[in-house]
């Protein structure tokens, strides 16, 4: 299992960092992200709490941790400044809040996150085929949600970002200790989203570029996608 999206104590979930590594670990997790949400108030105190968290962790354990955030109900004019932002603070994977079925975000906030380059546009609700091509052009993965509720637009994602030739991956977006998955839960979220099992896997794959050694180069690096 390797998962882009989960939250902490740092801002409403319910574990601290390193609880949620170890029940992640025991999971059978490979690779986890810290990405809590922030806005302008929170952005520094929380990426250097993760930057703290994630290497103080990592000599114990053979999973690999990352450090990053998601951006959540910021004005979309200002979600370009975040993104470099948080990512001058150290955040390795940046993920923007995006539009939702379930939450009243501001319409745009996928087009802006998209612009500026995030890494991942978590659940972005009923995406737009322009929006699904320009992440392709921009590099941005686009995410199939394993959380009640954000997960009901998963099969419109899976499909528009198939057809716009974009990149996707998969986030939990854990907040408590039952919204932890494994990779064969995560799975069949995917193919009941309409994924093949070729395509469900290719998920994890590209996840995993987020945590190779070498480092993938954030907003708009080449990806390959899912076919």
């Amino acid at each position: 299992m390797i998962d882009l999206h989960s939250h902490t104590l740092y801002s409403d979930g319910e574990l601290l960092p390193a609880e949620l590594a170890r029940r992640a670990e025991a999971a059978g997790y490979r690779a986890l992200a810290f990405t809590d949400h922030v806005d302008s108030s929170r952005l520094e105190w929380v990426i250097k709490g993760l930057v703290k968290a994630a290497k103080d962790l990592a000599p114990y354990y053979k999973m690999r941790l990352l450090p990053g955030c998601e951006i959540t109900h910021c004005p979309a004019e200002t979600i370009g400044g975040l993104v470099r932002e948080a990512r001058s603070l150290g955040a390795r994977i940046v993920i923007v809040h995006g539009e939702t079925l379930v939450e009243p975000v501001k319409p745009g906030t996928n087009h802006a996150a998209i612009l500026a380059g995030a890494d991942v546009l978590a659940h972005p609700g009923l995406l737009t085929d322009e929006d699904a091509a320009l992440a392709a052009e921009k590099g941005v993965c686009l995410e199939i949600s394993g959380r009640a509720g954000h997960s009901l637009s998963n099969g419109h994602v899976a499909a528009t970002a198939l057809k716009g030739g974009a990149a996707l991956v998969f986030g939990t977006d854990t907040h408590s200790p039952e919204d932890i998955l494994t990779r064969e839960g995560a799975t069949a979220i995917a193919r009941g989203a309409g994924l093949s099992a070729q395509q469900a896997a290719a998920l994890f794959e590209m996840a995993w570029r987020f945590f190779e050694p070498s480092g993938t180069a954030p907003g708009g690096a080449k990806r390959r996608r899912v076919s």
